[in-house]
């Protein structure tokens, strides 16, 4: 009964911060009798009590205490609750689809109560007594406006078209949710992505990041500088809260040491941004992949003229420049029933089909075939040379004969070994096929590329690294994968097949990659 004891009272003291004082509106008494703490109940998601004390917030296992007082919940009517906040794009759609089939695998009954524009829940119930099992409840208003109310407890899961700010982990740090950029507090569910849009009669199909720039920071105000007929240019952009516009600024804006122009157009929706530049020959806006509308997409080209569309397989493999992972951020802390089901839902291959219908690129992996990759081929003849000999060129192509390449690949973040969001989500998706047997009895090769920076040789040894790196990490995560099924090697070709322009940065950071290849 002393371990008992003792192991309960540092049970509490690991989880108290210091606080202000609180009234006392519960009491949460260890069934021993041994230990009693009283405070305000915050919250109980039918196994974790969280009261505030006059030491700060705590956390305790409900199977372990026994409740007394006027805040205590009615355990035997009690409804689970999961608050999700954040980006109007994810929440628009995809999030309540996929709460909606969740909820079917689950065998509930399904109601939606709308209570404004931007909040709204869904009741979930037993279909043959219609008891109130889970209530879901949404705020989509921004991504911004979803850390903060992750880290002022008014969200259990944050919706978000960007990877946190430094200056949200800071708060979420002392708050209490722990680091929200640790890998492992977030899921990429699919992808989107950042595309310059025209009106259907505007000749543009193409535009570098430079003139981007100099557009949207107002350094290029007419037409006539983009080789089209004089006009003013009307900008467009969503607005400054949504994960859209700080991905732009942060890719595009602020790596040209610019500034965004006072005189852009900010949309609160992608829906209507879409609609204002279809209209208006003379526009030119900054549209999300899932919903360009009527608009014309304008290809990204790089300064040596090589041009980047979006497409679906091209955000899967992040080939292209301005591919957007959507990300759902959840706080450090053992998660609430409904949290863990729904989060293992959405992270589940029966998901997928979901976020494709929902407009948005889906995270399956699939296949393209050799024949279908005369570009990159031709690239790979332009890129010959001193550094790149043909024999090199011979070598590759022999490699590639019979294989095809997945629509997934991996980067890492400049200066270092460390896998950017979507390559660390990538090695999740491809260990799973692993295991489930997929590849078994056939050829499996991570392939190493590099950009064309210093000498040939250096650059194939790096090439070689990365590729060695991320299929040691593949594996660790395949730890049931059948490996006497499986035969899985590293190569790499180093500069042999740009994707986009060494003159650019970004065109850099798309050439550093590993492929996987599969025959």
């Amino acid at each position: 009964m002393r371990h008992l004891c003792a192991a309960f009272i540092a049970a509490l003291l690991v989880s108290i911060s210091p606080g202000a004082s609180v009234a006392q509106d519960v009491t949460l008494t260890s069934r021993d009798g041994s230990v009693a703490v009283s405070g305000t109940l915050l919250s109980f998601d039918g196994e974790l009590y969280r009261i505030d004390t006059a030491h700060g917030p705590l956390t305790m296992d409900g199977a372990g205490v026994l409740c007394d007082g006027p805040g205590c919940p009615d355990l035997t009517s009690f409804v689970s609750e999961l608050r999700i906040a954040g980006s109007q794009a994810m929440g628009a759609v995809l999030m309540p689809a996929l709460v909606e089939t969740f909820a079917a695998r689950k065998g509930y009954a399904v109601a939606r109560l709308v209570s404004s524009d931007t909040a709204f829940t869904y009741e979930l119930k037993d279909r043959e007594t219609g008891v109130e099992i889970t209530r879901v409840m949404f705020n989509v208003t921004s991504t911004a406006e979803g850390f903060a109310d992750l880290i002022a407890d008014e969200a259990d899961l944050v919706l978000s078209t960007r990877e946190v700010t430094e200056e949200e982990r800071r708060l979420g740090r002392a708050a209490g949710l722990g680091d929200l950029g640790a890998p492992q507090r977030s899921r990429i569910v699919g992808l989107d992505g950042l595309v310059p849009i025209v009106a259907r009669r505007n000749p543009l199909d193409a535009i570098t990041m430079d003139d981007l720039a100099a557009v949207f920071a107002g350094k290029i105000i007419s037409w006539e500088a983009l080789g089209q007929p004089p006009a003013p240019l009307k900008l467009h952009l969503r607005d400054g809260d949504s994960g859209y516009a700080a991905e732009f600024l942060r890719r595009v804006i602020f790596p040209a040491r610019e500034l965004l122009s006072a005189g852009v157009t900010l949309h609160p929706d992608n829906a209507s941004l879409a609609s204002a530049v279809e209209r208006d020959p003379h526009a030119l806006g900054i549209a999300a992949f899932s919903d360009i509308g009527n608009a014309k997409p304008v290809d990204i080209v790089g300064s040596c003229g090589k041009r980047l569309p979006a497409r679906a397989a091209s955000l899967k493999t992040e080939d292209y420049p301005l591919t957007m992972p959507l990300f759902v951020y959840s706080p450090r802390g053992r998660p609430s029933p409904i949290a863990r089901e729904f989060g293992a839902y959405i992270r589940s291959a029966a998901a997928q089909p979901v976020v494709l219908r929902a407009g948005f690129v889906d995270l399956r992996v699939g296949q393209v075939a050799l024949a279908e990759q005369g570009q990159r081929l031709a690239n790979a003849v332009q890129a010959a040379g001193k550094e790149v000999p043909l024999v090199e060129l011979q070598r590759m192509v022999a490699a590639m004969d019979g294989t095809s390449r997945l629509t997934l690949s991996f980067r890492f973040k400049p200066g270092g070994p460390v896998l950017d969001a979507q390559s660390r989500s990538n090695v999740d998706i491809l260990a799973a096929e692993l295991e489930r047997g997929r590849f078994d009895q056939r050829q499996l090769f991570f392939v190493g590329f590099s950009d064309g920076d210093g000498a040939a040789r250096g650059n194939l040894r790096l090439a070689r690294r990365r590729a060695v790196t991320v299929q040691r990490a593949v594996l660790r995560a395949a730890p049931a994968a059948d490996r006497e099924r499986l035969e899985i090697m590293a190569q790499a070709y180093g500069e042999a097949m740009p994707m986009a322009c060494d003159e650019d940065p970004w065109g850099k950071e798309i050439n550093r990659r590993v492929e996987v290849w599969v025959k």
